[in-house]
């Protein structure tokens, strides 16, 4: 019965987190999975989540499904944080948020439900972009195409680039913005760049699908959701879908959202309603643990500070480990060009690294790398920085 079914090749990212898994030496490292790991090279658990979590088990219950859309206080809080608890598209009740599972699952719902609305709707991606917006959108039956984003010369966006391939998309497609701390390449927009892209998607009547998965990694969880704001503000129609498994260190527990941005409180009602039907006919309600977690943790004034402190510390953290790396691959390579590294945000930068120099790494330095060149800063430590250096050096010393 299954003799026409192929081998599946594996994900890019999560097969050589398996391989590295596998890979007996002691001095591995990986910069490959978008993880963040403390100064000890351990991932965190933090203390406002853990504080959260102490609190709900002193009042263990039961354990219903939830609502397909969702704990309503999990999706009060997340709004607030993404859009602002004064927003006027929150106050006026304009925005449709429903419980995902993650921000893939939020993307999924989305891309579900593009297609049954607008099937004629292409989506574009940046180039590059995160492999799997290429799988999920593609696997909802849209078409997928991609715009140019990214500048390998100067190691950050080509803005004038990305303008004039947006000019030419028709009214009605779907446009995937990184909202922050772009992956794969870090490289991101600045707020005057911002504003000039939401007149040209008002223009010509386009949709956006933002994507916010590390939020608070970037200039912080105000700053990061910038574009989000502005877009909204400026009365764009919009999707959201954003994750909680960096900025909460809640990977496992798989908390996302997805929120659309309407016209008024009555679309926004009618929206929220497809999206329960979208939710249903996929995994029919999301999980409850996280959800409570997160919501705690954002409506108690306490712990919310406390997080936003910690999160701060992890967001300075990757930027000294940017700035450690730079100076050590300059230090190895005084006529190479790392700025980039500092130019860049987030957890992700993308090297000038080919496929065949990250099999080098790999295989010869246990430094895991993927085949694009992007590695994750939040990977690394001040014990990882110079070993690390090394090895890329050596192979860069080889062209």
């Amino acid at each position: 019965m299954f003799k026409e079914v192929e081998a599946y090749p594996g994900d890019p990212i999560l097969t050589l987190n398996e391989q590295f898994g596998a890979d007996p030496r002691a001095n591995k490292i990986n910069l490959s999975i978008g993880v963040y790991l403390d100064a000890a090279g351990k991932m965190p658990a933090m203390r406002a989540v853990l504080q959260a979590e102490t609190a709900l088990a002193a009042v263990l219950g039961t354990r219903p499904y939830l609502p397909m859309e969702g704990n309503a206080a999990y999706r009060s809080a997340v709004r607030a944080l993404i859009f602002g608890a004064e927003h006027r598209a929150v106050s006026e009740s304009r925005v449709a948020t429903a419980q995902t599972l993650g921000g893939s699952g939020a993307l999924k719902v989305g891309a579900d439900f593009i297609a049954h609305y607008f099937p004629k709707a292409k989506v574009w991606v940046s180039d590059p972009t995160w492999d799997n917006h290429y799988s999920i959108f593609g696997g909802a039956g849209l078409t997928v195409g991609k715009y140019r984003y990214y500048d390998a010369a100067t190691g950050h966006v080509d803005f004038p680039g990305m303008l004039a391939a947006l000019e030419q998309l028709p009214a009605g497609d779907v446009v995937l913005l990184h909202a922050c701390c772009h992956n794969p390449t870090g490289a991101d927009l600045n707020q005057a760049q911002w504003r000039e892209l939401a007149g040209l998607i008002r223009r010509r009547g386009l949709l956006p699908f933002f994507d916010i998965a590390y939020q608070g990694f970037g200039e912080g969880p105000d700053a990061d959701a910038f574009a989000i704001r502005h877009f909204a503000e400026e009365g764009i129609a919009l999707f959201v879908a954003s994750s909680f498994s960096k900025n909460f260190s809640l990977y496992g527990e798989r908390c996302g959202s997805l929120s659309v941005v309407c016209d008024d409180s009555t679309q926004a009602t009618n929206v929220l309603g497809q999206l329960k039907a979208t939710i249903r006919r996929n995994y029919s309600s999301p999980p409850i643990h996280g959800a409570r977690i997160i919501a705690r943790v954002l409506d108690d004034a306490g712990l919310r500070a406390e997080w936003l402190a910690e999160l701060e510390g992890m967001r300075l953290r990757v930027k000294a480990m940017r700035t450690g790396l730079y100076d050590a691959l300059s230090a190895r390579c005084p006529g190479l060009d790392f700025s980039y590294l500092n130019k860049q945000t987030g957890m992700f930068s993308y090297t000038d690294l080919t496929a065949a120099e990250a099999d080098v790494l790999r295989q010869e330095f246990g430094l895991y790398v993927l085949s694009s060149g992007r590695i994750c800063l939040a990977a690394l430590t001040e014990g990882s920085i110079a070993p690390a250096a090394d090895a890329i050096a050596q192979v860069l010393k080889r062209r």
